[in-house]
């Protein structure tokens, strides 16, 4: 993980208050915490990501400033959702940002660093998502073949050339083996309608969307989209929308095995309510965990583990 200084007497989780959680193992029995870390989240100006460091993740040291932005970056609002992945001897930060100028749609960026806590710094030029739709929550996937792919989330959100659709869209999209660009046209996976347990995000009478927000009425969602193989070889996807009872994740799996699917949901979500935008933490030494957060509501965000076990076409949890 590199040198870091403990900044403050090491934390427990429920002492962070953070949105999209991810964890890194970075090395043997070494981890670092990700996620959306900025005090306004919805709007800005956005500060950055901090990171924090654990050895047994229940003692956490930081926080440490993983990504500030140059004086001259394009975006500054709603920095969202940050994952880390180790690659050809460095670490690729995939991120959600947008600008309060609207000059161009929220989208995901990858920026890259020599060790895993940072500093962070601009890899693509801008989005590799595409330039003309909002897009969100970008995760990394490598195929059988070494082919490079995020997959991400759009939907809802619009703009007044192109308005958000009201069925939410799972989407992947080739990049280049640098990592600097996408190539090739998106794909659909599937939409937030596919899945029998996901239900319209409706505000309640009064409330309006954040103002940065384009949404479509009564919207399904797609969000935090996170891939695994289990040990039986099924390739699934760990994904939020709305359910019944808020906020919710579910597993949807690939028919075909592979990233373009068919892909098959789930009756019934994982995680039912007030919790969501999870991750698969597996460790070296042979424990897994759901990491997610919960409950919803700003500000008393905070970050879950719950202990879990990949079993053949689902994820089962031991709270």
């Amino acid at each position: 993980m590199g040198a870091a200084a403990r900044a403050e007497p090491a934390l427990r989780l429920d002492a962070i208050r953070m949105r999209d959680p991810f964890i890194l193992e970075s090395a043997p029995g070494g981890f670092v915490l990700f996620g959306t870390s900025d005090e306004n989240v919805w709007g800005g100006p956005a500060t950055g990501f901090d990171c924090y460091t654990s050895e047994d993740l229940e003692h956490w040291d930081g926080p440490f400033a993983a990504f500030r932005p140059p004086a001259d970056f394009w975006a500054d609002i709603q920095f969202w959702a940050p994952e880390v992945y180790s690659l050809d001897g460095r670490f690729f930060m995939f991120a959600t940002l947008a600008t309060s100028s609207r000059a161009r749609p929220r989208g995901v960026v990858v920026l890259v660093a020599d060790a895993a806590i940072g500093p962070y710094r601009p890899w693509s030029d801008g989005p590799v998502t595409p330039a003309a739709q909002p897009c969100l929550d970008g995760t990394l996937y490598v195929d059988d073949a070494g082919a490079r792919w995020l997959v991400y989330s759009r939907g809802a959100e619009g703009t007044q050339e192109e308005p958000g659709t009201a069925d939410g869209h799972m989407c992947a999209v080739r990049l280049a083996h640098d990592l600097r660009a996408a190539v090739g046209e998106p794909v659909l996976l599937f939409t937030a309608s596919s899945a029998p347990w996901a239900r319209p995000l409706r505000l309640p009478d009064g409330a309006e969307p954040p103002p940065a927000l384009n949404l479509a009425k009564d919207p399904l969602f797609t969000d935090g989209p996170f891939l695994l193989r289990s040990p039986q070889g099924s390739l699934l996807m760990l994904w939020s929308s709305h359910g019944e009872a808020g906020y919710a994740m579910g597993i949807a799996e690939s028919a075909g095995g592979t990233l373009m699917g068919p892909w098959v949901q789930q009756d019934e979500p994982l995680w039912p309510g007030n919790g969501g935008h999870g991750m698969v933490l597996r460790t070296s030494g042979g424990r897994d965990y759901l990491v997610f957060h919960g409950p919803n509501d700003t500000p008393n965000e905070r970050v879950r583990l719950t202990a879990a076990r990949i079993d053949g076409n689902s994820l089962r949890l031991y709270q």
